[in-house]
């Protein structure tokens, strides 16, 4: 794809762009990503930086760096779905021991997940995160088949750590 000078064009790629790179739990903020995307070029064309010609490359960056900057700013926030805020008011003050429980399992998960293969820890972190295997796949430029072996292995690999270090299965 050449050079983009359309709007409705660099809407489209950045759309795809946030199709694309969007985790699942932030589908429901795509079109607010998109727009956001959409502000930051225009403020770099306004403020004589931008070329008036973008290239797909450079939006999908655009659109990448959007969505970090998002993500960033939910967990700074720690924002929580209605859901769960309803059922934290109803349940009261957290446990300290499932808090001190809770911090100790991610512990053990971060450096099981550092001991494993890259390619393994790649496609299980993204499992984690709630990509499927076609979506992992497509976001690290695999075949479907070696991200269906990296997740099955990896997770197979971090069982067993976690297994090790005292946490057993439900």
């Amino acid at each position: 794809m050449g050079n983009l000078v359309n709007a409705a064009e660099i809407r489209q790629v950045l759309e795809r762009a946030v199709n694309r790179l969007c985790p699942r739990w932030m589908q429901a903020s795509r079109d607010d990503l998109v727009q956001s995307a959409m502000l930051r070029i225009l403020e770099r064309h306004q403020s004589g930086e931008g070329d008036p010609a973008y290239k797909a490359s450079y939006l999908y960056k655009t659109a990448h760096s959007v969505l970090v900057d998002e993500i960033r700013r939910v967990e700074r926030r720690a924002e929580l779905s209605l859901e769960h805020s309803a059922s934290a008011l109803v349940a009261g003050t957290p446990d300290p021991f499932r808090v001190t429980e809770g911090r100790g399992f991610a512990a053990a998960l971060r450096e099981c997940l550092s001991r494993m293969v890259e390619s393994r820890t790649l496609g299980v972190t993204l499992h984690l995160q709630g990509h499927r295997v076609p979506e992992i796949a497509r976001l690290l430029g695999w075949r479907v088949k070696q991200a269906d072996n990296s997740v099955y292995r990896g997770l197979i690999d971090l069982r067993e750590c976690l297994m090790a270090k005292g946490y057993q299965r439900p």
